[in-house]
């Protein structure tokens, strides 16, 4: 069956960084975009950033612009979100998700498959 095992996260202080992983596996990896969402105690899911099949092509939310890097290894099939600069509205469970229509899609309702979803804590 398909999974994606999230790993990465944690508490940390403003300003710190940290990198999230997410391994893919009973999937055709390099068949999936991927993306990164996240969910503050109390709010909606939003969406963090999205990587196409290939990694050539990336798109972010404007709050993290300049501050997070989404990248993929095919070879191991995994995707990563690198954090840096980190603030405590980035305070959060962070899940990855993969979606098999081959765009840039923002809208969690349009990704098949949900890691297990990975608290990130930034304190002031």
């Amino acid at each position: 069956q398909v999974q994606l095992v999230q790993s990465g996260g944690g508490l940390v202080q403003a300003g710190a960084s940290l990198r999230l992983s997410c391994a893919a596996s009973g999937l055709t990896f390099t068949s999936y975009t991927m993306g990164w969402f996240r969910q503050a105690p109390g709010k909606a899911r939003e969406f963090v950033a999205v990587i196409n099949r290939s990694g050539g092509a990336t798109y972010y939310a404007e709050s993290v612009k300049g501050r997070f890097t989404i990248s993929r290894d095919n070879a191991k099939n995994t995707v990563y979100l690198q954090m840096n600069s980190l603030k405590p509205e980035d305070t959060a469970v962070y899940s990855c998700a993969a979606d098999p229509r081959g765009v840039l899609s923002r809208t969690a309702a349009e990704y098949n498959y949900w890691g297990q979803g990975t608290q990130v804590t930034v304190s002031s």
